[in-house]
């Protein structure tokens, strides 16, 4: 059967298709009729579709993580594409290559990690080295990291998302490093490569993205300082002062305890690594989100409930 992708797909338009299930809910309408909200997504994209029909025999069908064989009808819905299904079944994923289902950085994972590993190349001082070294060249991780997204939907929900958003970061922090002459650069650096590195435990992303249950019952953060506890402890001489300090940017790196750390910022490089991490995700996040709602031809997004207000979608650097 020949596929049609996502960012192909026409109002109007009669479509079977293969896609990858991201995400599936069943709700209840305004008149209590019960129905089924998924999100389907290929390598070129994601779409929001509904069935309204025979809700219940369908959803029993497939499960999130499942490729599916739909049959439906594209249809605008406040002039953005959605499908509306009348059949949905799953298909083998040995038929299929799966790769052809998920989203990928822009950006090889391979150039990627060389750049993050130039980055700690130029880390100064030898116990913080050894430490980050040592997860860069762990077999067992570096794949991983080649793979990883840097969350499940927020920003840089893709394969490569994570490197994406470590390097991201660590340019952002070299030239105010150079700015600041008074920072520790070394604590800097560390902070982007490792503040997320328990992602690669806490999500599972061979299908699609989810949590973990030691995501669930543990989080990134506390995988990380289990990490650094293990890493550090094969180290001759790793101080215990800075290995705590070292944890507490890890801790810190959400910045609120409203927003999920443990800990807030309570050095300067800590307080850094915290807002640039914000600023990069947000960045992404509605840099996302305005290029998938450019293709309504609309000037004006529609409301994020995210960010609580709407975005202008025209291209500011081709208009001026």
């Amino acid at each position: 059967m020949d596929r049609i992708f996502i960012k192909d797909l026409k109002d109007k338009e009669q479509v079977t298709s293969v896609y990858l299930v991201k995400e599936k809910n069943l709700s209840l309408g305004k008149t209590g009729k019960p129905f089924m909200s998924i999100l389907l997504g290929d390598n070129t994209g994601n779409i929001d579709a509904r069935v309204w029909d025979n809700v219940d025999e369908l959803s029993k069908e497939f499960e999130v993580g499942n490729l599916v064989q739909i049959k439906g009808n594209v249809q605008l819905f406040q002039n953005r594409k959605q499908l509306i299904l009348s059949k949905i079944l799953k298909v083998e994923s040995a038929d299929f290559n799966f790769d052809d289902f998920v989203l990928k950085s822009h950006f090889s994972s391979e150039d990627m990690f060389t750049e993050v590993f130039q980055f700690a190349k130029d880390i100064k001082n030898e116990h913080i080295r050894q430490l980050v070294f040592s997860v860069l060249e762990d077999p067992e991780i570096k794949p991983l990291m080649y793979k990883a997204p840097a969350a499940k939907t927020i920003h840089h929900a893709w394969v490569g998302g994570l490197l994406e958003h470590i390097l991201s970061i660590l340019k952002i922090l070299k030239p105010l490093s150079q700015h600041y002459s008074f920072l520790n650069r070394d604590l800097l650096y560390f902070g982007a490569i490792f503040h997320d590195i328990g992602k690669l435990w806490e999500l599972e992303f061979e299908n699609s993205v989810g949590y973990t249950d030691r995501g669930r019952l543990i989080g990134h953060m506390e995988i990380a300082c289990e990490l650094i506890d293990k890493k550090s402890s094969r180290i001759f001489g790793f101080p215990l002062e800075l290995k705590d300090l070292l944890k507490h940017i890890v801790l810190s790196h959400h910045g609120r305890l409203e927003y999920g750390s443990p800990k807030r910022p309570k050095c300067l490089e800590a307080f850094l690594v915290a807002y640039i991490d914000d600023l990069d995700s947000k960045v992404n996040q509605i840099h996302t989100f305005i290029n998938s709602e450019k293709a309504s031809g609309e000037k004006w997004s529609r409301f994020n409930e995210s960010f609580e207000r709407y975005f202008l979608l025209e291209d500011l650097n081709a208009k001026y």
